[in-house]
């Protein structure tokens, strides 16, 4: 049983029980906080505290997993492609917003871990949240955080920006298609992305735009801000 476990087939296996046990429930309660990521993640962290199996026997399948963020992150360019022509009509609001998008989320990251008395090391690891996870672990590593708690930042993020997003849009009232993407991406990367594509092709393309834009200029910019405010956590 402990090859078993051992296995990376093992940890891939529940892994995909998890996810569709979290769709299946997402499909039938038709409610956005019932993410199926959010669900699959819960039942995984019952299931192996549950039968006392460690994190290491897991991960084994777990990095097979992980080993196809990059590739599914480069496939998100597919409805960007289609959409093209859009981007190159209205490319100098998108690269402003995104900016704008990705400076003011650094900012109040590093203002809320001041409020709440956080440690530079902790801030640190926050700042790369809003991008997907190759990137943020780089970023966080380059910076001096704990890229583990990035990923966990990261995951938090997409899903969290996944669920309120929507809701956001709705509130405030923004009906822009590219407007909507551009949004989704810049606060909430891959998993806000396929909320988006959920909405429409569009809102999808934009989105998959964001993600790459903003996980460049975020390594651009993130080490810049960063300086500048660092002087209050001394």
């Amino acid at each position: 049983m402990k090859d078993v476990i051992a296995s990376p087939v093992f940890g891939v296996l529940i892994s995909l029980i998890a996810y569709e046990i979290g769709n299946f429930i997402k499909q039938k309660l038709k409610l956005s906080i019932f993410n199926p990521l959010l669900i699959a993640i819960i039942i995984l962290l019952i299931f192996l505290s549950k039968f006392n199996i460690k994190y290491e026997d897991y991960n084994n399948g777990g990095q097979v997993i992980s080993f196809f963020l990059a590739p599914a992150t480069v496939a998100l360019a597919l409805p960007l492609y289609k959409k093209f022509s859009l981007f190159k009509k209205n490319a100098v609001p998108i690269l402003v917003g995104i900016l704008c998008g990705v400076v003011s989320g650094i900012i109040c990251v590093i203002g809320i871990s001041k409020i709440f008395g956080l440690s530079s090391e902790l801030t640190k690891s926050l700042i790369p949240k809003s991008i997907t996870t190759p990137i943020g672990m780089a970023l966080s590593n380059q910076l001096g955080g704990l890229p583990a708690i990035t990923v966990v930042a990261i995951i938090i993020t997409g899903i969290f920006g996944s669920i309120i997003g929507p809701f956001l849009n709705k509130i405030l009232k923004v009906n822009d298609s590219v407007a909507m993407g551009i949004a989704m991406g810049n606060a909430s990367h891959a998993v806000g992305t396929a909320k988006a594509m959920e909405i429409g092709e569009t809102e999808g393309a934009m989105s998959s735009l964001t993600i790459a834009i903003s996980g460049i200029i975020t390594v651009i910019v993130g080490p810049i801000i960063w300086n500048l405010f660092s002087t209050f956590f001394k």
